[in-house]
């Protein structure tokens, strides 16, 4: 199977030069990373042409590296159905450039690149209705940003004296707390208990 993905991204890399950075094989799956400027030529021929026949758009999501300049990585997963086989393409994305949308070639990315919009902030051009589609109405920022805090800003209840949801600033009832999960099996830096006993021994 391996051979066959190495083979298939050798001849998209061929085809499509402009489109294409780079390809590699991991995981059982081939990962395309593009250039943002072509994405929808290399979408269209991955769609388009017999030897790929990617017709089915699984999945878009996105990776936040905020260390780099092109600070994020939208991540699309395309599945064909007629060679049952799966693509990754890959593009990296500055948090001041537009996305070109993929609604035109895919219809299911609506919804997908509404919600990477809503998760992320990143922008897709040409997009008919970008919006946010799982936060709330007047929620700020966007909550799969690595910066983005994991109290968030605002907390909502329902208030019985105004018979209403009320929003309001984030108010922890005790410290914020930062659990150690890792098994005394695998060294763990703090001392359990009964473990001075141990090395009195």
């Amino acid at each position: 199977m391996s051979e066959a993905l190495l083979e298939l991204g050798a001849l998209i890399a061929l085809k499509q030069v402009d489109a294409v950075q780079s390809t590699e094989v991991a995981f059982g799956e081939l990962t395309v990373t593009a250039n943002l400027a072509h994405l929808t030529t290399l979408i269209e021929y991955l769609r388009d042409d017999s030897s790929c026949q990617f017709t089915s758009l699984v999945d878009i999501t996105a990776v936040d590296h905020p260390q780099r300049v092109a600070r994020f990585d939208v991540v699309y997963h395309f599945l064909s159905m007629q060679r049952n086989q799966r693509i990754r393409v890959k593009v990296a994305v500055r948090e001041d450039e537009m996305v070109p949308s993929l609604v035109g070639l895919h219809p299911a990315a609506n919804w997908e690149e509404r919600e990477v919009f809503d998760m992320f902030g990143i922008l897709f051009s040409g997009h008919p209705d970008l919006r946010r589609i799982l936060t709330d109405y007047g929620f700020r920022g966007h909550p799969l940003r690595k910066d983005f805090p994991t109290t968030g800003y605002v907390e909502v209840r329902y208030d019985e004296v105004q018979k209403r949801v009320v929003y309001e600033p984030v108010k922890l009832v005790q410290e914020y707390r930062q659990f150690d999960f890792m098994s005394p099996w695998e060294g763990a830096e703090y001392i359990l208990p009964g473990d001075q006993k141990a090395e009195a021994k």
